[in-house]
């Protein structure tokens, strides 16, 4: 209709007019101010790690952090390429995994739960529920760069394959310092946090939707349909998944770099 006002968001018309940006009287703001501490302070962590180049590798019990895998490079320290050599000499801040870490990033940029966490923390888009974004427009993911959040289920591929060079990583590491089979606390570092890893990455919308999209009847399809179940229990949990891998990502390295400094002495239950 010609001369019809409509404006998005919460200026659209009909909406409550409301000087104050929102009546709540908690602290509605904790919320996405933790969310920004807790996001800036692991990238930073993250990409001091794995720009260093430094005590990312246990040659004794084979630990390699995941931050430092797969590496492909001639620089790596003998014995952490477990896929070979293909890359020559890496310069100096090049991260070792620099052809899968950008995967996982945008494997989790584009997470739906991620997208939640730092729309309403960093974009205050809207910073929490009943708050009036300061946004005059509302766009929504229909131009770029937000499109392409649309290529999420194109990184779950990546994720997944990821994983798997991460649970390879752990079952080499089932190494003792005199050869053959050994066992210590730093394997259960690792196990867990490919369990976690692995938790997080089929938790995930894109495989529920892999697994039980585009069926019209769950009845001819009984195996998928019982996959579909387990893993829209598992979805449950996403959010708390997606902090806990984090989090378990940064307890994996740390472990490892203590290890491989000096630092630590890995608690062995076997060889």
């Amino acid at each position: 209709m010609a001369g019809a006002d409509l404006r998005p968001g919460v200026g659209a018309p009909g909406r409550a007019r409301i000087d104050q940006r929102t009546l709540r009287v908690d602290r509605w703001w904790v919320q996405p101010t933790l969310t920004v501490i807790g996001l800036v302070a692991w990238l930073a962590y993250a990409t001091v790690r794995a720009a260093s180049q430094v005590n990312y590798w246990v040659a004794d019990y084979h630990y390699l952090t995941p931050f430092a895998s797969p590496c492909l490079s001639t620089s790596c320290a003998p014995g952490s390429s477990h896929f070979g050599t293909p890359f020559g000499d890496f310069p100096p801040l090049v991260p070792y995994a620099i052809l899968t870490l950008p995967f996982l990033l945008l494997f989790r940029l584009t997470c739906y739960y991620y997208r939640k966490a730092y729309y309403r923390s960093f974009w205050l888009s809207p910073p929490a529920c009943a708050v009036a974004e300061p946004h005059a427009r509302y766009s929504g993911e229909t131009r770029f760069p937000l499109l392409g959040q649309n290529l999420h289920r194109y990184f779950f591929y990546a994720a997944v394959l990821i994983s798997l060079i991460n649970t390879y990583d752990a079952l080499v590491a089932f190494h003792g310092k005199d050869g053959g089979f050994g066992f210590g606390l730093g394997n259960v570092v690792l196990l867990a946090n490919v369990v976690l890893l692995w938790a997080y990455t089929l938790s995930c919308h894109s495989c529920r939707s892999i697994i039980g999209g585009r069926l019209n009847h769950f009845s001819r399809h009984p195996l998928r349909y019982r996959l579909w179940g387990q893993v829209s229990r598992l979805n449950r949990h996403h959010m708390g998944l997606a902090w806990t891998t984090l989090a378990s990502l940064v307890v994996t390295d740390a472990y490892i770099a203590l290890v491989a400094s000096g630092s630590l002495s890995d608690l062995r239950f076997i060889n």
